[in-house]
């Protein structure tokens, strides 16, 4: 495909990628002016801006106007504060999107232009949308409202070009993929299938991962569902009010099973300075009356820390992928095994820091503004499981199946010796069987057996159902036996006194 076209295919994803966040950013404010009455038209745009920048991880200031601290009756000290605590959706599905682009960028044969272009546009459209939906109660630095967004739109696009493009490149080919997979194919001991193994056991440990956060968070819904309807109830808000609450916690969901994944790896996280909720032990101030907020543990119990031996086995499922990869390669030692081992914890554990900084933050002032799970405890724990759970299934010794060059050797001298050793006679009972398929006996030749007689049978006629036995075929009559003639006497020899008296005549 001409690169100019995948330019363009690339800049309409961007182009849909921004449209549809901010859209959907949009349309519960655009639902709550129609029918709540009390939204004003010209907060619309502002908001919906304000939204969609702070779920692209761009930190909002916010400065309340004091007509609205009097009548609230908030502090002065609490007007200004930051929200950076990221609903995690929009940009989740900002990365989704850009890595299908990349995806399809680098099957038509331009992994580069297809990205270059769609990171540019997107990051043109983040300028637009933050200097026309400037915001005077949550305020941006226009530098991060606009590389924020392009960096998470760019995170996306580049690992989905360079995952299709290694497995799309040619190993003979003259461009920069091509050549890196040719010498990584041409590597020598096994270091070709090293760099899939740990690719391989780096995604089934961070999708696990997510997976057991997302689990954890299923669990407390469940059994903490009771004040989470409470707090639903104490909040008196009406239908609409409760849809677009409900909307804005979904847009949280992501950010809580990053919590739920740091709280099974054990470090856990924090809702407030000097505040802790993990296995070992619960401690938390006070709490928002946001429903989903319910779902906080109030205490938890030492038991919980059997939660950590779940990144362990995902480890060690990973490690059985990656061992099942390097088996086919002879020269896969225990120093290769180990650096694979290696590779899958520290990405991992890159993996895992990466999400709890994106799913920590600010929520307000005070005590808020530390709010989720620190990435370096995280990573720590995280690496040191994976280690561990990859380390047992790559580095235990297993099970040779197949044999060694002398073992098949052994075999080969074995299967001659055997092939030339003289055929074993014929079993007496063999020749007991072969005399009763034979009425006639052996013959006198003893390697030669006497051809066996057909039994009997018989054969359907096409008139009736009854069979008609088969008619022996005529035997050929046989010929008598004529004496020969004596031979003369001339040619009989002479006896001499030996000669045999001549026998009586017969009557």
């Amino acid at each position: 495909m001409h690169r100019l076209v995948v330019a363009l295919l690339a800049a309409l994803d961007a182009v849909l990628a921004a449209v549809v966040g901010v859209a959907a950013a949009l349309a519960p404010l655009a639902l709550l002016w129609l029918f709540g009455g009390t939204f004003p038209w010209n907060a619309l745009w502002p908001t919906a801006v304000s939204v969609w920048q702070l779920g692209h991880l761009v930190p909002l200031h916010i400065h309340l106007p004091a007509e609205y601290l009097a009548v609230a009756g908030i502090d002065q000290g609490a007007a200004s504060f930051v929200i950076s605590l990221a609903p995690l959706a929009f940009a989740s599905f900002t990365a989704i999107f850009a890595a299908r682009s990349g995806v399809r960028a680098a099957r038509a044969d331009a992994p580069a232009t297809g990205p270059v272009a769609g990171i540019l546009v997107f990051a043109l459209l983040a300028a637009i949308v933050g200097l026309t939906g400037r915001n005077p109660v949550a305020a941006i630095h226009l530098w991060q409202g606009v590389l924020f967004p392009a960096a998470v739109y760019a995170v996306g696009v580049v690992l989905g070009a360079l995952v299709a493009g290694w497995q799309e490149a040619d190993p003979t080919g003259d461009r920069i993929l091509d050549r890196a997979r040719g010498h990584v194919d041409h590597a020598r001991r096994g270091w070709d299938h090293a760099i899939d193994a740990i690719a391989r056991g780096t995604g089934i440990t961070v999708a696990g991962l997510v997976g057991l956060g997302a689990f954890a968070v299923a669990l407390a819904v469940i059994f903490r569902a009771g004040s989470i309807i409470a707090l639903f109830e104490a909040g008196h808000v009406d239908l609409l009010g409760a849809i677009v609450v409900t909307l804005g916690q979904l847009a949280y969901l992501p950010t809580l099973v990053v919590w739920g994944m740091s709280f099974v790896a054990g470090p856990g996280f924090a809702f407030g300075t000097d505040t802790t909720v993990s296995p070992a032990g619960t401690q938390l101030a006070v709490v928002p009356g946001i429903p989903l907020l319910g779902a906080l543990p109030e205490t938890t119990s030492a038991w919980l820390l059997v939660l950590v031996l779940l990144p362990v086995g995902l480890g060690a499922f990973a490690g059985w992928a990656a061992r099942a990869r390097l088996a086919e390669h002879e020269h896969a030692g225990a120093g290769l095994r180990a650096v694979v081992a290696a590779g899958i914890a520290v990405l991992s554990a890159g993996a895992a820091a990466l999400l709890a900084l994106a799913a920590s933050g600010s929520l307000g002032p005070g005590r808020l503004a530390e709010v989720g799970p620190q990435p370096g405890p995280v990573a720590f724990a995280v690496g040191l499981e994976v280690l561990l759970g990859a380390g047992i299934l790559l580095l235990s010794p297993a099970r040779e199946t197949f044999e060694s060059a002398d073992a098949e050797e052994d075999w080969e001298k074995r299967f001659e010796l055997d092939a030339a050793a003289p055929a074993a006679p014929p079993s007496p009972r063999f020749d007991s069987l072969r005399s009763l398929n034979d009425p006639q006996g052996v013959d006198a030749d003893e390697n030669e057996t006497a051809p066996i007689d057909p039994l009997p049978s018989s054969v359907s006629t096409p008139d009736d159902d009854e069979t008609a036995p088969i008619e022996p075929l005529p035997e050929e009559p046989k010929k008598p036996k004529t004496p020969k003639p004596p031979p003369p006497a001339a040619s009989r020899p002479d006896l001499g006194p030996n000669r045999p008296n001549p026998l009586p005549p017969i009557d």
